[in-house]
């Protein structure tokens, strides 16, 4: 078996670790023992892009129970955990290519061993693969039956392809589930976010000034958190109607160029690109510390950062110190990537639990719709969005009402009136 990872002696620790997630885990618990009997993917090659975490493995072994035939690599250089990625290749016999703290070629090397599997189905979380096989690849589309896509910045670039008519394969959005964005972006991003922050500097919270940009569904889960700490929070947006519902929901609200003086931490949760920018640097008090929970390490204008400071060194493990000409001293944590997989494990495997299982059903939609999809971008069907919701409730042992034949007559119906 072909691989590249770190070190398979780290495989009996990443093992352990695997089975503490998969406690954690019951929906894709009961997904797996479904597909071990059924085999929906069975001999069906399927290349992951995601990063490769604990909840990630037990993702991989339930692909692997329905019959898949896998090669996993890395969505970012930072977020392997090295232990898993050995026990997924020694353990559980999953091609694996991924190094925590790879360099950009490497990590591209990486992608291509995924895309050399010839995948038939695709995963991604950021559209990675699909990008790398419609612009250096695009003869092995045709062998694509569909793929999904894990996160909101991923499905914002396969939208726009779609809208330019140049999406060679139908995508489904698993971001867009709700059981992924209500849940994995706000409860997931708000506890892991602060995590990583934590882990890397040891900050107290209570007290301090802390500035989301963005306030999407994980804005709004890291503020959430932020407030419970202690923290002061202030929101940065540009779309009118979150800026009042940060508003109303009792947050400050401000351009960054004012947030950016009476800042202490600062968080970019936006997708977009230099959301901190060099002179939001010129104003930041001495001591402030920034880092980003969005997918790509672009929404920190880091090369301005580097032309500003008079000196760097790593003081802390993922946190740089940059030191200004005037002698102000700044932090940038996990080298602006993804904080919470950079200086922590991510996000916890009960969050993780409904969006791979999401990611797990959606494989299986694609290979028995495949026949009557088309290249454009599909949100993930409702009743399957549903059936997670219902199967994590049934695991929580919390039961809701159902409708009667008279409500439910009432609902559809325009002739009743009040």
């Amino acid at each position: 078996m072909n691989y590249d990872i770190k070190d398979i002696n780290l495989a009996a620790k990443g093992k352990l670790r695997i089975e503490w997630a998969e406690m954690q885990m019951p929906v894709l618990r009961l997904i797996k023992a479904r597909f071990e009997k059924e085999k929906p993917l069975a001999g069906i090659r399927l290349s992951a892009c995601l990063h490769v975490t604990t909840e990630t493995a037990n993702l991989m072994r339930t692909l692997q129970a329905g019959g898949a035939d896998l090669a996993l690599c890395a969505s970012n250089p930072l977020s392997t955990q090295d232990d898993v990625a050995a026990s997924l290749v020694k353990d559980y016999e999953i091609p694996v290519f991924a190094i925590k703290g790879e360099d950009n070629d490497t990590y591209y090397k990486h992608l291509d061993a995924g895309l050399d599997h010839m995948p038939q189905v695709t995963m991604d979380d950021g559209a990675d693969v699909i990008s790398t096989i419609h612009a250096k690849r695009p003869e092995q589309a045709a062998g694509v039956l569909g793929g999904t896509e894990e996160t909101t910045t991923g499905v914002i670039r396969l939208r726009s392809m779609a809208r330019d008519n140049v999406l060679k394969y139908p995508v489904v959005a698993v971001n867009d589930a709700m059981t992924k964005h209500l849940f994995d972006n706000r409860y997931g991003t708000g506890q892991s976010t602060l995590d990583g922050i934590l882990r890397a500097t040891n900050v107290l919270l209570a007290g301090k000034t802390l500035v989301v940009c963005g306030y999407g569904w994980c804005g709004r889960g890291l503020a959430m958190r932020a407030e419970g700490a202690g923290a002061n929070v202030i929101i940065i947006e540009v779309d009118p109607l979150k800026g009042l519902e940060a508003t109303m929901d009792g947050y400050r609200v401000m351009p960054i160029a004012d947030a950016a003086k009476i800042g202490d931490i600062f968080i970019t949760v936006t997708g977009d690109l230099n959301v901190i920018r060099g002179e939001h640097f010129a104003v930041m008090k001495d001591g402030a510390i920034f880092c980003n929970s969005g997918h790509f390490d672009a929404e920190i204008e880091i090369s301005a950062l580097k032309e500003m400071a008079k000196s760097t060194r790593t003081i802390r493990d993922f946190t740089d110190e940059y030191v200004m000409a005037d002698g102000r001293r700044l932090y940038l944590l996990g080298e602006g990537r993804l904080i919470n997989l950079a200086a922590a494990e991510g996000h916890p495997a009960s969050v993780m639990d409904m969006s791979f299982a999401n990611q797990a059903l959606a494989a299986e939609y694609i290979v028995k719709n495949a026949a009557s999809l088309e290249n454009t971008v599909y949100p993930m069907p409702d009743d399957l969005d549903q059936q997670v919701a219902r199967l994590k409730l049934d695991a929580m042992g919390i039961r809701i009402d159902t409708l009667t034949p008279e409500q439910e007559e009432y609902l559809n119906s325009w002739k009743m009136g009040t």
